[in-house]
């Protein structure tokens, strides 16, 4: 186990001066504390998109083309994968750009956000319209409750259900809401993306697999893992408890590079919350998270999770696990709870859903 330690993820700082640049830049966003969004859009523009088209050049001669892939799927996948898709994520809920600046905000889900397999506004629809309105409850088709949550099996049931089905399963809870601006919005995208790598699968198939194939698979895996994860333990007793249905990771180089995702409670007690501000929120509630019995860990992210869970490690989880106001005596009480909270929820009771 761990004590609290003072938290060193991300926040706000002003700095003592800006380049006549970024002084431009801000005039452009709605707040200054996403300057780091557009510099990051910035460099996969000049970088992986070039690439892309580099790769669909005819006749291009293959020295040159695997080189051009391989960088790509670097780039893609170990370099931006992650800073871009929750970057993708908080202006989701935060809009980058100012109103009169608005067409902007349409760049990173339908130009960017197909080279890393995210079809245009699926993720929005998605995570905004079903996720945070049904919170990981029943309705929400990409629930965790239902499965045990430390199973290889389970999980590979979860993606796979996801990967086969998840469009179809958005566009039955859409149609069923009402929410027909939302089921426009997903399948179209999907339906788009679809269209947009057939055609030039019979132009160019190999450059087609690197840009867009593999980067779709890849994504759909990374996020329904993610989501696994930040949602893998649970209480039972009270499913729709935000701070007991996520997890917490703090003091993670991970926080860093992909701005502060690791404060998942945080995020889903106050969706619309700036990624920068959940280090002090977190400080702040701190007595509700020690009342609820909230799960935060120091010093490991999701990946970490993952791997311990399916690896069923929970003695590494524990080593790393907060005991926030001393509430654990040792690392077997610690562990006991961290079983409890993966078991499989087999049906909420009404009650429990309106509380």
């Amino acid at each position: 186990m761990k004590t609290l330690l003072a938290l060193t993820d991300p926040t706000y700082r002003e700095p003592a001066q800006r380049s006549a640049v970024n002084q431009w830049l801000l005039g452009l966003i709605q707040d200054k504390r996403d300057l780091p969004f557009v510099h990051l859009t910035l460099q996969i523009s000049a970088t992986l998109l070039p690439l892309a088209v580099l790769l669909f050049v005819p006749g291009l001669p293959s020295w040159a083309w695997w080189p051009a892939a391989v960088a790509y799927q670097f780039l893609n996948n170990i370099t931006f994968k992650g800073p871009f898709g929750l970057m993708l994520h908080c202006t989701s809920h935060r809009a980058l750009f100012k109103k009169e600046y608005g067409f902007l905000n349409h760049y990173l889900p339908w130009v960017i956000g197909p080279f890393f397999g995210q079809t245009p506004e699926t993720y929005y629809a998605h995570h905004l319209g079903m996720h945070h309105a049904e919170n990981n409850l029943e309705e929400d088709k990409s629930s965790t409750m239902h499965y045990q949550r430390d199973s290889v099996r389970g999980f590979l049931h979860y993606l796979g259900t996801f990967v086969m089905l998840g469009i179809f399963h958005l566009a039955h809870y859409f149609i069923k809401k009402r929410k027909m601006k939302l089921l426009l919005r997903s399948v179209r995208g999907e339906v788009l993306y679809a269209l947009l790598c057939v055609g030039l699968w019979l132009i160019n198939w190999p450059a087609t697999l690197v840009v867009f194939v593999l980067p779709f698979l890849i994504s759909r895996v990374i996020m329904m893992l993610g989501n696994w994860t930040q949602h893998a333990f649970i209480d039972g007793n009270d499913p729709g408890n935000d701070y007991t249905n996520s997890i917490t990771c703090i003091n993670t180089k991970y926080n860093h590079k992909c701005w502060n995702d690791g404060y998942h409670a945080s995020h889903h007690i106050r969706p619309a919350r700036h990624w920068t501000e959940h280090p002090a929120a977190f400080q702040k509630d701190l007595p509700k998270y020690i009342q609820n019995d909230a799960i935060v860990f120091d010093g490991i992210h999701f990946l970490h999770v993952f791997a311990w869970l399916m690896l069923k490690r929970y003695d590494l989880m524990a080593k790393h696990f907060v005991n926030l106001g001393d509430r654990y005596q040792s690392e077997a009480e610690v562990i006991e709870l961290l079983k409890s909270r993966t078991r499989r929820i087999a049906k909420v009771q009404p009650e429990l859903v309106a509380a």
